[in-house]
């Protein structure tokens, strides 16, 4: 069993580049783009110190200065951060083994920076600590197995026969989810890795070897839903998924008039001001957020300073700064950058000038 007084640390890895998130990910680190307003980094970070853990390991690469003056020493999130850099994002058993000064053989709770996951650990976690486990891990069912790191499952324990990475063939449909609970046995498997094919340590490979040696990895499946933020559509499902659970707010000075309609669930903070649109929620809007004669439609996340005019939108994120204005037709389903303007070419010919980073999208009618 475990050891009484036994506590956990926590990593969090946020060193990864985002590529396929460009060009947001070209100017800020991707665990800082927002869902529902706030740095998906900030929903891991609420999640460990939810379930107790208060010490508590950020690993970063290139992006390290924007996190930590994201992020701070952590007391604003009620724990205490402490900066672990990466040299290269080199796999997740490679910032295992990064982590190991900080670590110091305590048993840890591993959670991925880009993941959200509804429901929080601290009842895994809990569970951990009571059992003689040498590792935890979270699974949830795909459609495609293919993609990701593979589990197979005793059914009537909950132990973990195989793992296996990206398997062209799976033998299951249960696909690791970016949680895992390690006790300090993982840095000896760690320790004798060898890079896979794509030249990274893989923590698959290290739960396996776990497992060659004998030891017990115990999976529980995800209660709820889990979300990997790693895609530009997987962004906005994840915010649609944090804005069914949004808690309406209105800021004392958010300022709506009589000829604007507010409907469902919207949050409100500091210094909204809304003249003659129409709000349909689940919305939220930052603070200093303008909208006029407007439709903010479900599912939409305005950051600060943001301003809409004669402009209808829906479904989409909008970073802080932002414009549109004018807007032909309704945007549904899109991600825009801070600062990013948007608005009628009203001056002949009636031409479309774009200015785009590398991997955009754009459809016109």
């Amino acid at each position: 069993m475990a050891n009484a007084g036994e506590a956990l640390k926590g990593l969090v890895l946020a060193g990864g580049t985002g590529s396929r998130l460009r060009p947001l990910t070209y100017t800020r680190s991707k665990q800082l783009l927002p869902v529902a307003n706030q740095p998906i980094l900030f929903y891991a970070i609420e999640a460990l110190v939810a379930a107790g853990i208060t010490d508590v390991g950020v690993v970063v690469g290139d992006t390290a200065r924007e996190i930590e003056a994201a992020v701070g020493d952590g007391r604003a999130l009620g724990c205490r951060i402490t900066y672990i850099p990466q040299a290269a994002p080199l796999g997740l058993a490679h910032a295992v083994a990064t982590a190991a000064p900080f670590l110091d053989g305590h048993p840890f709770l591993m959670y991925l920076g880009d993941n959200l996951l509804k429901g929080g650990v601290a009842h895994f976690a809990q569970r951990f600590l009571e059992s003689d486990w040498d590792a935890g891990i979270m699974l949830t069912a795909v459609p495609h197995p293919e993609q990701f790191g593979v589990a197979v499952v005793d059914e009537r324990t909950g132990g973990v026969v195989r793992l296996v990475e990206k398997p062209a063939i799976p033998p299951s449909n249960l696909a690791l989810v970016g949680v895992y609970l390690f006790r300090p046995a993982i840095f000896d498997v760690v320790d004798g890795l060898s890079p896979s094919a794509r030249g990274e340590l893989e923590i698959t490979d290290a739960l396996q070897g776990l497992l060659d040696r004998g030891r017990t990895v115990h999976a529980e499946q995800v209660d709820g839903w889990w979300k990997d933020t790693g895609k530009p559509e997987d962004l906005l499902e994840a915010n649609r998924l944090v804005l069914e659970d949004l808690e309406p707010l209105r800021a004392a000075n958010a300022s709506v008039d009589a000829e604007s309609q507010v409907s469902g669930r919207v949050a409100l903070h500091a210094g909204v001001v809304v003249r003659r649109s129409t709000l349909r929620g689940p919305v939220v809007l930052g603070p200093g957020t303008i909208v006029e004669d407007s439709f903010i439609g479900p599912f939409t996340s305005l950051g600060g300073g943001v301003r809409v005019v004669h402009t209808e939108i829906e479904n989409s994120i909008v970073l802080a700064e932002a414009v549109l204005e004018d807007v032909p037709g309704r945007i549904d389903g899109s991600l825009l950058g801070q600062g990013t303007r948007v608005t009628r070419r009203r001056a002949a010919p009636r031409a479309i000038t774009l200015v785009t980073g590398d991997h955009c999208l754009v459809e016109v009618l």
